[in-house]
């Protein structure tokens, strides 16, 4: 038998490949967490990631253990709210970045709503730097989106690297300034994408502009330019862009969970947000796989 609160110790570790980011998540001590994944080990008889003092990695075996901890961990939610009588009502307005236009959210979604049927769920897709706008003026109950500099607030869904990438067939010219393909203000990519040329002393230029990361893409793979994008969600029809064409690096990551203020007047939504947040939480490594 496996111990719950191993399993969603496990799956924290997997998505954030790091036990101290973990630890953070769930609220628990590093030491408590390695001690879940090591009982776990113990109960399958198996080393589920290879780790040393740089970096932590799914083995096989622990490839394997994600997808039995999703499915038990949710059978294990249905049977509690089934036996505690507990159904969730109320409207929730739910912000998505647009990051995951094309990865299996849906899926998450869709299982969420099979789940809690009485839950008028809203979905608004925006930039990360609208939602979070959203959220502060209390039109949102939760969103996930990447988080902005220096703000700590937000649950750790998991962490990532920005890269530069376009056409494979795309080439650039050191002589000439970068072309460049980027989200409208506030876009969050945006401003790191210029804020990492201006640190470079490298000249640039906008080629494309849109809200919709599906226009980003078609204008990448005609060869209109570079964007700044996840290394986990990187588009079909797009490739890094190599090192020899000398772009800045443009650092690491976050995509979090973010509760907006919990009103009073509002207890299902509160209630509906956690079951959400929970079900995304346990879902995040799919949502690096489109």
């Amino acid at each position: 038998m496996y111990d719950p609160s191993q399993l969603r110790t496990f799956l924290a570790v997997a998505q954030t490949l790091s036990f101290t980011r973990a630890a953070r998540r769930l609220g628990l001590r590093q030491s408590t967490v390695s001690q879940h994944v090591r009982r776990l080990e113990d109960a399958t008889g198996r080393q589920l990631f290879s780790r040393d003092t740089h970096s932590v990695e799914l083995t096989e075996d622990g490839e394997a253990m994600l997808g039995f901890a999703r499915r038990i961990l949710a059978v294990h939610e249905q049977a509690t709210a089934f036996f505690t009588g507990t159904r969730l009502r109320g409207r929730l307005r739910f912000g998505a970045s647009e990051d995951f236009v094309l990865t299996r959210l849906p899926e998450i979604l869709e299982g969420f709503r099979h789940d809690h049927p009485e839950v008028d769920l809203e979905l608004t897709v925006e930039l990360s730097g609208t939602l979070h706008e959203r959220l502060a003026s209390g039109k949102l109950d939760l969103v996930l989106a990447k988080r902005r500099p220096q703000d700590a607030r937000g649950e750790l869904v998991w962490h990532d690297r920005l890269v530069w990438i376009g056409a494979e067939r795309l080439r650039l010219d050191s002589e000439r300034p970068v072309p460049l393909i980027v989200y409208p203000p506030p876009g969050i990519t945006r401003a790191r994408a210029l804020d990492a040329l201006q640190r470079q002393g490298r000249a640039w230029r906008i080629a494309c502009t849109s809200g919709s990361l599906n226009g980003l893409i078609a204008a990448a793979r005609a060869g209109l330019g570079v964007m700044a994008h996840s290394r986990g969600l990187i588009p079909p029809g797009l490739v890094r862009v190599p090192d020899r064409f000398g772009l800045p690096e443009l650092g690491k990551v976050d995509f979090v969970l973010v509760h907006g203020p919990r009103r009073p007047t509002a207890q299902d939504t509160a209630g509906a947000a956690d079951a959400l947040s929970t079900a995304i939480l346990a879902a995040g490594d799919r949502l690096q796989r489109p």
